[in-house]
């Protein structure tokens, strides 16, 4: 029998790396199952197995319209802003509610320097642009608004979940969701040190099945028809691989994004 393929050089190793560990574990399994030793693959497949392929999530600029002090007005200092439901205006701005596709956004932070193990008690705050593709506190029409921002603390899984709308498609960008990642609500509020900054990008096919529902997404397909993930200026680098979420649903009963994010912080610290 083959010995298992190695762990990862290190705990920033590369994408490619990555992959091919996991194609290794892959071959390696199909061999185990083909041998009839069907405890052996399932083994190698267990969440423990592929704990040393965790890797970190790129890091990206916040953008022009992060509404946390560094670039413009700080929303992040308003008690309100610790929220699930992202979808309506708080605090001392309007209170119009977002209209769209409902959706659930969930984001897994899991340790790259301990085994991708989850993360509890960071704090994320997520931000995107509205179903015509503005951003409250900075967008003419919405600049009263603070809409499509909040932050929520990881729970003992290191997970984070936002009731929100599926985000439109504007000129020159793929579909994403931003978000900012802080060692808790107190150094969020801030605006300043976040432990990691990055994007979570849509997959091309549930993006065009929202966005010809024209009059909620006025324009999105076009512009998403100029576009691809190659193109981005933020994604390109490796595709939008490690930022691209998993993502199911349907315009009726509303869709789920989904994705993992691998955090340089070693948990239980």
């Amino acid at each position: 029998m083959l010995p298992p393929p190695d762990r990862l050089s290190n705990d920033h190793a590369s994408l490619h790396e990555t992959l091919q560990l996991l194609d290794a574990r892959a071959t390696l399994r199909r061999r185990l199952l083909h041998s009839g030793l069907a405890a052996a693959a399932t083994a190698l497949l267990s969440p423990s197995a592929f704990a040393s392929a965790c890797t970190l999530i790129p890091a990206e600029d916040p953008g022009p319209f992060p509404g946390n002090a560094v670039r413009g007005p700080n929303m992040l200092t308003h008690t309100g802003i610790v929220r699930s439901d992202i979808r309506t205006s708080c605090c001392t701005h309007g209170q119009a509610t977002a209209t769209g596709v409902v959706t659930e956004l969930s984001l897994r932070l899991q340790s790259t320097t301990t085994h991708c193990a989850p993360l509890p008690g960071l704090a994320v705050y997520v931000w995107h642009c509205d179903a015509r593709g503005r951003y409250s506190l900075y967008s003419e029409g919405v600049t009263e608004e603070n809409y499509l921002r909040g932050v929520q603390v990881a729970d003992h899984n290191g997970e984070v979940h936002f009731t929100t709308i599926f985000p439109a498609c504007y000129p020159g960008r793929w579909p994403h969701i931003h978000f900012e990642i802080y060692n808790s609500v107190t150094q969020a509020s801030t605006g300043h040190k976040a432990l990691r900054v990055s994007q979570l990008a849509i997959p091309e096919a549930p993006c065009r099945t929202v966005y010809a529902q024209t009059e909620l997404y006025p324009n999105s397909t076009k512009y998403l028809d100029r576009l691809s993930i190659d193109s981005d200026f933020v994604l390109a680098d490796d595709g939008g691989v490690l930022q691209m979420a998993t993502t199911t649903g349907d315009i009726t009963n509303g869709y789920r994004m989904r994705l993992d994010v691998g955090l340089a912080v070693t948990a239980g610290t």
